[in-house]
């Protein structure tokens, strides 16, 4: 399984930013974080149909995960960004049907994109 994430860098509070992970699989995908000094945490999930979906807390109502199956590309939408956001971005895949939120729970892992969200 490849994973490559893209779409990370520099924004102001209330910005947007979108989060591409190509992948070479069509499995349930998730995104996770970690800020520095902090452990990874989950931000959401999207199973391999695309029917459940999964947010963290903490994003609900601003992140939007989805995937294009046609481009074997999962995305996350980013909107309302708050400085709180700033961490490494990872996208990551397991092969179990429903959505999961453990990174435990995921075989194979993309390179983290940074994003950076000013004040």
């Amino acid at each position: 399984v490849q994973l490559q994430a893209s779409g990370g860098g520099l924004v102001q509070a209330g910005g947007s930013l979108r989060l591409s992970c190509a992948t070479s699989v069509r499995y349930t995908m998730g995104w996770f974080r970690q800020a520095p000094g902090k452990e990874r945490e989950f931000v959401a999930s999207i199973n391999w149909s695309g029917i459940r979906i999964d947010y963290a807390d903490s994003v609900k109502g601003r992140f939007t995960i989805s995937r294009d199956d046609a481009k074997n590309t999962v995305y996350l939408q980013m909107d309302s960004l708050k400085p709180e956001d700033t961490a490494a971005y990872y996208c990551a895949a397991t092969s179990a049907n429903a959505v999961v939120r453990a990174a435990g729970d995921f075989g194979s892992w993309g390179q983290g994109t940074l994003v950076t969200v000013s004040s």
